[in-house]
């Protein structure tokens, strides 16, 4: 680009017609004509494809629309009715994200300093600029904002991802069986990549009468919205059983919550229930779910299926005994611990190889065993499981 003319508005229609990569431009906000003409001859000869357009003052840059086709703002701090970093302030409250080059006379350099601390990229001095210098200071100045821009992206995508760790963790259990001879251990780990929380669920509480409510559930589907209605049926289900609904009445309620609650009509839900009474006696309900597995030796319970919760209206859920043994311990899972990969070629691992993990693993302490089963189950399948996981482990020890 070459200069024929100082007027600013030649400036303009001269460096538009002549734009080769329209992505380079640049825009000097200078009121002395002399001056434009010559920051555009420093920049032609150096990056002569480069487009410059020229703006006389700030209310016609900010009204003009001009910012938004500038890929770095060359600003005289000494434009008429402005004072000090006034028109830097000005450009940035109409585009926080400009990357702003300040240009100062000899006797002004400190303006240039603090217009670096106020937001701008960098500053140069007038008299003291070549055409390599001023190049330079545009390329870095814009750099650093898009270096600036990023780091920020991605602090507030840290907070957020932090956040949002904090409300899953949140939402997970905490056992309430304060005044029961039942403790309870857990685990739980989400399928979805940097997520604490999935569609799978689980919780036990003490009842108003004694009896020990545990429930572990799997909504099906792998995406944000299955966890947020696995977190709420799981919170439902607290609420029913602290408020003293009879028992067989909780899983009709349940699903009530969640055909009014489900975003797909299709959506359901499978659940395991227990319910351990304070002389001993224990009845399984399951919707769907796999059965759980009493150990000591580990047998896996078989009750009747019933529907998934949300398959059909007037679906019901029948209560079988089951034998629990002094010292017992029972564990209740979801499908994904054993649906990876099992010891036997191309076949997922199974109830039936489930009980011949927890058969290997009879000494491994109640406290370790969950953690331990996944272990073990990421070994058998070659790596992550890609499921949810869930594992509530119910026992009379208290070691």
């Amino acid at each position: 680009m070459t200069a024929s003319c100082c007027s600013p508005r030649c400036w303009e229609r001269r460096s538009a017609a002549e734009v080769t990569h329209p992505g380079r431009a640049v825009l000097l906000v200078e009121d002395d004509p002399g001056d434009a003409f010559l920051v555009g001859e420093l920049l032609a000869e150096v990056e002569p494809e480069l487009r410059l357009t020229v703006a006389a003052s700030l209310p016609e840059v900010v009204d003009g629309g001009l910012l938004a086709d500038a890929e770095c703002v060359l600003l005289d701090l000494n434009l008429p009715g402005t004072n000090g970093l006034e028109g830097l302030h000005a450009i940035l409250r109409a585009d926080a994200g400009a990357a702003v080059c300040v240009l100062t006379g000899l006797d002004d350099e400190h303006l240039g300093v603090a217009a670096v601390a106020a937001g701008a990229q960098d500053y140069l001095v007038k008299g003291k600029v070549d055409g390599p210098l001023l190049i330079r200071a545009i390329r870095y100045a814009v750099e650093r904002r898009r270096a600036e821009t990023s780091q920020l992206r991605l602090r507030e995508e840290q907070l957020v991802a932090a956040e949002a760790t904090r409300l899953e963790r949140g939402l997970l259990p905490t056992p309430l069986l304060d005044g029961s001879p039942v403790r309870a251990r857990a685990f739980y780990r989400s399928g979805r990549a940097r997520s604490v929380l999935g569609g799978d669920f689980y919780d036990a509480v003490r009842g108003p009468d004694g009896t020990v409510h545990a429930i572990i559930g799997d909504v099906c589907g792998h995406g944000p919205d299955e966890a947020a209605l696995g977190a709420l049926l799981r919170v439902s289900w607290r609420a029913l059983v602290l408020a003293g609904v009879d028992e067989p009445q909780v899983l009709p309620k349940l699903q009530q919550v969640l055909v009014s609650e489900r975003h797909d009509v299709t959506l359901f839900t499978t659940v395991c229930t227990v319910a351990i009474a304070p002389d001993g006696e224990a009845h399984v309900r399951l919707a769907g779910h796999p059965a759980p597995v009493v150990m000591h030796p580990p047998v896996q319970v078989e009750p009747l299926i019933g529907l998934p919760l949300g398959i059909a209206e007037h679906a019901g859920w029948d209560a079988e005994p089951l034998a629990l043994h002094p010292g017992w311990a029972l564990l209740l899972y979801t499908d994904g611990l054993i649906e990876g990969k099992g010891p036997v070629p191309d076949e997922p691992l199974w109830p039936e190889g489930l009980i011949r993990l927890l058969h290997d693993e009879r000494d491994t302490p109640h406290d370790d065993l969950p953690a331990r089963l996944v272990e073990r189950a990421q070994v058998l399948n070659g790596g992550p499981l890609s499921d949810d996981v869930a594992i509530l482990l119910l026992s009379a020890d208290r070691t």
